[in-house]
């Protein structure tokens, strides 16, 4: 019922968050677009098919949305901090084309179904929590349903790089398992025991196998 779609680093800015990668992987990610229903804008790096890599930031030429920034964007000082002790990699999200059956289910959890769009394009929906927060501080993930509008990782340039393992590290890694068996996530991230919540995603570039925290 849901699969995963894309990994999130949420970034004070986007040159801080385009530098984060490029230092990790040694490789320029290209810029996405922009999000006016969230006042936000990202960079894309397509990690093989189904799966890519996006870099999200207030737009800060962007007007306040009307309603809270989606990947808790609007505690500044929350991004801030996660930032500063190096969880930057913190967001993920899967796709479902059976969001109103998911939510009846897991609303409580993963949030309210929100109408966005992007120009003429169809629209898309995503599940954001009361206040814009991540899901579960980012165990549980985002969801989003495009409806009628195509993947966006058939644009994407391919420049190499390759998903090879994403871990979400957590003092509880058998509670985390049993929500995404309960929510029916297939390729779910793997799951270590840890002190604190901190992911983990293993890429291969073209120079190798790199870590993305």
């Amino acid at each position: 019922m849901l699969q995963l779609d894309h990994l999130s680093i949420i970034a004070p800015s986007l040159k801080q968050g385009v530098a984060h990668v490029r230092d990790c992987l040694g490789i320029d990610m290209p810029f996405g677009r922009q999000h006016p229903d969230m006042g936000t804008h990202n960079h894309l790096l397509r990690l093989g098919d189904d799966v890519y890599l996006e870099v999200i930031a207030i737009d800060p030429a962007a007007p306040a949305p009307a309603q809270a920034r989606w990947f808790g964007l609007d505690d500044r000082d929350a991004v801030r901090a996660a930032w500063d002790s190096g969880r930057r990699l913190r967001g993920w999200v899967a796709r479902t084309q059976q969001m109103d059956a998911v939510l009846a289910q897991h609303g409580h959890l993963l949030g309210r179904k929100t109408q966005l769009s992007a120009g003429a394009a169809p629209p898309y929906f995503f599940a954001i929590p009361a206040g814009g927060a991540l899901p579960l501080a980012g165990v549980a993930p985002s969801v989003i349903d495009r409806g009628q509008r195509p993947p966006p990782i058939a644009s994407m340039p391919d420049l190499g790089a390759r998903l090879v393992r994403f871990t979400i590290e957590h003092p509880e890694p058998d509670m985390v398992l049993a929500l995404y068996a309960s929510l029916g996530i297939e390729n779910a991230p793997h799951v270590e025991k840890s002190d604190r919540l901190h992911y983990r995603a293993e890429i291969r570039t073209p120079a190798g196998i790199k870590a993305l925290y």
